[in-house]
C-alpha cells in the first residue's frame, strides 16, 4: 500500500525503505501517527521519497477510490495518459455512451479549451509529484546522519522522478514554470523552454544512480538512460542520443539486473504474473487486494476502461478505433500496409497478431473470459465502435490475486510500464533512420517484429468455448502473418520509407498505451494524420464526426485557467495561455 500522498507536513516515524528485492516498496501501510514537522535525518528523507515515488499513479489514497491528488476524477490523471496519449491520438474512442464524461470527448474532438476540468486537475497532479522531489531536494541537504553515497543516490532518484514529472507536464502543455528545490517565487513565468533542465536532472540521475536496486520500483542507471535518450528524441538531437541508445542496447540492464531483452510473449507486458521482467525499463507498481482497505492502489486510472455488460462491472470507455485495427492488416509478406490499411478488411486478411493482444474483437477470445461476443460487451458502438480495450484487463484464472473488487469499478496489479524496451527500440531504430543509418534502424525494428512472429505470441481458440478456462489448443484463432522487412528494405528504399515503417511500428507495437498524440506531435505531422484520421473515423462513428484539429494550436493543450488565473502578481498574470487558446 502506498504512503499517504499528504506529504506538505509529512514524517513517517520508523520507517525504512529496505524490502525483499520482490517486494512492491511503495505497498506499504502508512502508521497512524503522524507528526507535523519534518525531520532531516534518513528516514525523514526516505519517507519523502517514497511520497514521491507515490504520486506517479495520481491518487489519493485518503480520498476514496476514485480522487486524485488534485481531488478530481481518478481517470483524468490516469498516468498512462489514455485519454491524452491515446484518445487523442486515434488509437481509441472515448466510450461508453455519447453523454458521458463531456470533458474527455471534447479533450478527443480538440475542443476542449482553458476551463476543461481534467487539464487542471493533469497540471495538478504532476506539479504535486514536481512538489514531492523537491522536497526530497530541500531536506536531503540538512540530513546529518547519511553518508554522501546514501545522498547521492536520493538526490539521483528525486530527479529522475522530478524529471518525468515535468516531462509529462512538457508533452502536455509545452511552456511550463521549471520549479525546482532553489525557486523562492512560485509564481514563475512560463517564458522558457524547459527540455535543458529535464535533460540535466535525468543525465545526474544516470550518472548517480546504482545499477541495480533492491527494490524492483526504483529506477537504476540505465532507466535515466533510456529517459535521456528519449528526451533527446523529443528535442531532435539524434547526434546527442544515438551514444546513448547505443550503449543502452549492448550493456543495459533492469533494475533486478537482467539485461535488456524482449520477452518471447507480446503479452507478458500486460499480465501482472509476468511483471518486471527484462523488458520493463520503469514501470509503475501496482498492487490488489492490500490491506489499504481500498482499491486505491490498483491501477484506478483504468478503472472505466472494461468492456460494458459482459463479465466487469464498468464502464465501457476507452474503445479501439477501426483505424487501430485496420493497422494490424498485413500483406502476403507479412507487412503491414503503411498507407492504404484502411482500404483492407481485417475480417478476411491476414493479420498481425498483436491485435489481438491489444484489441478485443468478435469471434477472438478475450484473455480467459470467453469469445468475445461483439456488440453484446458495447455500451453504444453507433458513437464508438465494436472494440474493446484488452491491454488494461486482468486474467479470470488470476483475478483472486490480481483483481481489486473493493471500488464501484475494477481495480487490478497490472503495472503500467512508463517506458519498456520495446519503446526503446523503435526510438533507436527512429535515431538510426534520422542519421541514415539504416541497416541498423532496420534491425531493431525487426527485433520488436520478430518477437511479433514468435509463437508464443499468436493467440489460440479455446479447447471449449464453453469452459475457456480449461486452457487453449494449438489452433490460432485468426489468420495471423507477420514477418521482418527483407534485408536491406530501409536502405533501398531510402529515409522516408525507413522513418515511415518505423513510426507505424510504434503504431502497432504501443497503441492503447498513451504513447501516440505524443508521438505524432514530436514527428511533426498531427495535423495531417489526425484529420485524416477524422475523415475516415467521423464516417463510422458518432463522436468524432465534425472534429479537426487546428495546426499550430492543438499540439499542445491550454494551459489551464484556473492557474492562469491564481498566478497574478500585482496586477499581472504570470502563466501566458499556449497559442490560439482564450
Amino acid at each position: 500500500m502506498k504512503l499517504n500522498k499528504h506529504i506538505a507536513t509529512l514524517f513517517i516515524a520508523g520507517i525504512g525503505v529496505s524490502a525483499p528485492s520482490c517486494s512492491k516498496f511503495l505497498d506499504r501501510v502508512p502508521p497512524s501517527s503522524l507528526k507535523e514537522e519534518l525531520i532531516a535525518n534518513k528516514k525523514g528523507v526516505n519517507a519523502l521519497l517514497v511520497g514521491a515515488y507515490g504520486a506517479l499513479d495520481g491518487q489519493d489514497f485518503t480520498g476514496g477510490d476514485m480522487t486524485n491528488l488534485s481531488g478530481g476524477a481518478g481517470y483524468a490523471v490516469s498516468p498512462d495518459n489514455w485519454i491524452y496519449g491515446s484518445v487523442c491520438g486515434g488509437d481509441a474512442h472515448k466510450g461508453s455512451d455519447h453523454f458521458d464524461s463531456p470533458p474527455t470527448l471534447d479533450l478527443a474532438r480538440f475542443s476542449a479549451g482553458a476551463t476543461n476540468s481534467f487539464l487542471n486537475d493533469k497540471w495538478r497532479v504532476d506539479y504535486e509529484g514536481v512538489t514531492r522531489c523537491n522536497s526530497v531536494l530541500k531536506l536531503l541537504a540538512q540530513a546529518t546522519d547519511m553518508t554522501d553515497a546514501e545522498k547521492t543516490e536520493a538526490a539521483a532518484e528525486a530527479r529522475f522522478l522530478r524529471g518525468h514529472y515535468y516531462s509529462d507536464l512538457k508533452k502536455m502543455f509545452n511552456m511550463v514554470p521549471w520549479i525546482d528545490e532553489t525557486t523562492t517565487d512560485m509564481k514563475t513565468p512560463n517564458d522558457k523552454d524547459i527540455w535543458p533542465q529535464i535533460e540535466a536532472d535525468f543525465k545526474f540521475a544516470m550518472d548517480n544512480l546504482a545499477l541495480t536496486q533492491t527494490e524492483v520500483g526504483r529506477p537504476n542507471k540505465w532507466a535515466a538512460a533510456c529517459y535521456l535518450a528519449k528526451t533527446y528524441m523529443f528535442g531532435r538531437k539524434y547526434t546527442d542520443a544515438k551514444p546513448l541508445f547505443d550503449q543502452i542496447i549492448t550493456q543495459g540492464i533492469t533494475s533486478r539486473g537482467d539485461r535488456y531483452a524482449l520477452r518471447d510473449r507480446f503479452e507478458d507486458n500486460f499480465d501482472a504474473a509476468t511483471e518486471n521482467t527484462s523488458e520493463s525499463v520503469f514501470a509503475i507498481q501496482f498492487n490488489a487486494n492490500d490491506n489499504s482497505g481500498t482499491s486505491a492502489n490498483a491501477n484506478q486510472g483504468q478503472m472505466l476502461n472494461y468492456p460494458y455488460n459482459g463479465p466487469f462491472s464498468c464502464c465501457g470507455f476507452f474503445q479501439p478505433t477501426q483505424d487501430l485495427v485496420n493497422s494490424y492488416i498485413t500483406d502476403p509478406q507479412g507487412l503491414p500496409f503503411l498507407d492504404s490499411y484502411n482500404t483492407h478488411n481485417v475480417n478476411t486478411e491476414t493479420v498481425d497478431p498483436r491485435l489481438d493482444w491489444t484489441v478485443g474483437r468478435q469471434g477472438i477470445p478475450y484473455l480467459d473470459w470467453g469469445v468475445h461476443p461483439g456488440d453484446t460487451w458495447i455500451r453504444e458502438a453507433s458513437t464508438a465502435g465494436h472494440y474493446s480495450p484488452k491491454k488494461n484487463v486482468y486474467w479470470q484464472a488470476t483475478q483472486d490475486k490480481y483483481y481489486d473488487p473493493r471500488g464501484w469499478a475494477p481495480g487490478n496489479a497490472i503495472n503500467y510500464n512508463l517506458i519498456r524496451y520495446a519503446d526503446v527500440l523503435l526510438l533507436a531504430a527512429e535515431c538510426e533512420a534520422q542519421l541514415q543509418n539504416f541497416d541498423a534502424a532496420e534491425t531493431y525494428v525487426n527485433i520488436v517484429r520478430q518477437r511479433a512472429a514468435q509463437p508464443a505470441s499468436a493467440i489460440y481458440r479455446y479447447k471449449n468455448n464453453n469452459a475457456p478456462m480449461d486452457g487453449f489448443s494449438n489452433v490460432p484463432a485468426a489468420n495471423y502473418r507477420v514477418a521482418p522487412y527483407p534485408t536491406g528494405s530501409f536502405a533501398v528504399k531510402g529515409q522516408e520509407y525507413a522513418l515511415k515503417a518505423i513510426y507505424f511500428e510504434r503504431k502497432l507495437e504501443l497503441a492503447m498505451e498513451g504513447h501516440r498524440f505524443f508521438d505524432l506531435v514530436r514527428w511533426g505531422v498531427a495535423d495531417q494524420v489526425l484529420n485524416a484520421f477524422f475523415a475516415f473515423e467521423g464516417a463510422l462513428t458518432l463522436d468524432v464526426q465534425g472534429a479537426g484539429f487546428v495546426k499550430g494550436t492543438n499540439e499542445y493543450f491550454a494551459i489551464p485557467q484556473r492557474q492562469i488565473d491564481l498566478s497574478m502578481n500585482g496586477s499581472t498574470k504570470t502563466l501566458k495561455q499556449n497559442n490560439g487558446y482564450h
